[in-house]
């Protein structure tokens, strides 16, 4: 081509105008989107914290039987709703209708013995008196012996009484003095006796005597497991994991069914140990159920933090010291409280999946709890029902054989007894203070 085609030619186009176009659009979209997503991250994600690793969580209350015993019925089934206080499993109540039937007579057999023993104060003191009179008529004996003997040795050397009759003389004297040493003798066994007897008796009446208490604390015992026979729900709750059944020779301790009280539920959500910087206690939390999907919000609050992450406390924890070691990010439990409320309209199960999400934006919270707990956790009063019956029923036995014009102040089985005023009126009026 010669050099004038070459000048004669157009020139050809520097670059794609819609091209630079495009890109420049996209690249202004992506800069504003950047933009936009850092200003989301700053004003609004920063103060979220969130994890799909979140868990209903509940108390399981196993119920196991307090004394052993064969199962007779069962009243309670998978999946049943059972309020406190409502029988789940009866025991063969046999052996130990038995068992307080024995109970029941020791301590009768019990207050009786301590009766006699309140009673023998009074013979013990009569018996102290009557020992006394009889050294006062053994010292009798003795002075008239010496005084026989006395006249009979003025006599003897008139001849007017021979050898014979003042031995005799003299051997009397000796006799009484023999039985006033035995009398004397016998005043201070009998105060012995007496003193021994009322040291079992002092300070006490009948139905607060050491052994009246020892014998009622087997009547309460045996009370309590003629009770037990009977197994109750402690709490409202629904049945779960029922193992046991009709015939079977349960030992105390054995696991017969599970009582889940789902109004008492809260959610464990496991967070990342770098999502914990910024959460604290009494924080909102709002969660989803996948049970329920995101028509139903949950509305909850930060209740604690875990005192160590999910590894630490594991079955086989991890031994990061031996062989080769990756690290893994930890998780920390964090306890979410429910809205009982909510809880009560749309109920949730143990071990359901949540989405917890924390607004973290105020950090005037504390990251762990500092003060103790003031009230229980749990509190099921089903099982104190007992002691007031066993009370009573003690009671009834030691009133029963306690005789007549005497009351019985039996206390709580605490070992607490009538005033010392009381106890003085309840010794029989006989008793001596020898």
């Amino acid at each position: 081509m010669s050099n004038e085609q070459q000048q004669s030619a157009p020139a050809a186009p520097a670059g794609n105008p819609r091209r630079r176009k495009a890109l420049t659009a996209i690249a202004a979209v992506v800069g504003v989107a950047g933009l936009g997503w850092g200003a989301y991250e700053w004003l609004v994600a920063s103060h979220y914290e969130s994890t799909d690793n979140a868990y209903v969580q509940g108390n399981v209350i196993q119920i196991t039987p307090q004394v052993g015993g064969t199962v007779m019925a069962i009243f309670a089934d998978d999946t049943d709703f059972v309020k406190a206080g409502q029988p789940l499993v009866k025991l063969d109540p046999a052996d130990a209708a038995v068992a307080l039937e024995q109970a029941e007579a020791n301590l009768a057999q019990t207050v009786r013995q301590v009766r006699t023993l309140y009673a023998n104060n009074g013979s013990l003191a009569a018996q102290v008196k009557l020992r006394e009179a009889d050294i006062g008529k053994a010292q009798s004996e003795v002075a008239r012996a010496n005084d026989d003997l006395n006249r009979r040795q003025s006599l003897v050397g008139n001849g007017a009484v021979s050898r014979e009759e003042l031995n005799h003389a003299t051997t009397q004297l000796n006799n009484a003095r023999s039985t006033l040493d035995s009398a004397q003798a016998g005043v201070v066994a009998a105060r012995e006796q007496l003193a021994s007897n009322q040291a079992m008796t002092d300070g006490t009446t009948v139905d607060q005597h050491p052994s009246v208490q020892a014998a009622a604390a087997k009547v309460r015992e045996a009370w309590l497991a003629s009770q037990r026979a009977a197994l109750t729900a402690p709490v409202d709750g629904y049945v779960a994991k029922r193992t046991v059944q009709l015939g079977q020779r349960v030992t105390a301790g054995s696991p017969m069914m599970s009582l889940i009280p789902l109004n008492q539920v809260w959610v464990d959500a496991n967070f990342k140990e770098v999502q914990l910087r910024k959460i604290r206690l009494g924080q909102p939390v709002k969660l989803t159920a996948d049970l329920y999907g995101k028509k139903v919000e949950y509305k909850g609050t930060v209740a604690g933090l875990g005192a160590g992450t999910g590894a630490a406390f594991a079955l086989l924890p991890a031994q990061n010291a031996t062989g080769n070691w990756i690290k893994v990010v930890q998780r920390v439990p964090v306890r979410v409280a429910l809205d009982p409320q909510q809880v009560a309209t749309n109920p949730l199960r143990v071990g359901l999946s949540m989405d917890a999400e924390v607004d973290v934006t105020n950090q005037d919270g504390k990251t762990l709890a500092d003060a103790p707990r003031t009230t229980p956790v749990a509190l099921a009063h089903v099982y104190s029902a007992g002691d007031s019956g066993a009370d009573a029923e003690v009671r009834r036995v030691i009133a029963a054989n306690l005789g007549r014009g005497q009351t019985a102040t039996l206390g709580n089985g605490n070992g607490s007894g009538a005033a010392p005023k009381a106890v003085a009126k309840a010794v029989p009026a006989n008793t001596s203070t020898h």
